[in-house]
């Protein structure tokens, strides 16, 4: 989920860099980025997977 996530973010990162939008320092494109990586980053760690251990 959170893969999904990061590639939806990095589509928007690519969206305002390629069409020059205007944003606030809040919503840069390179901002935008760094959510997607960390999003990214989250998911390779495992986290937000449905996964459960078994005794």
């Amino acid at each position: 989920m959170l893969g999904i996530v990061a590639a939806v973010l990095f589509f928007f990162a690519f969206l305002i860099n390629a069409a020059e939008i205007g944003t606030n320092d809040v919503f840069s494109s390179t901002n935008v980025m760094l959510l997607g990586l960390t999003t990214l980053a989250l998911h390779v760690a495992g986290v937000g997977t449905a996964r459960t251990r078994r005794r």
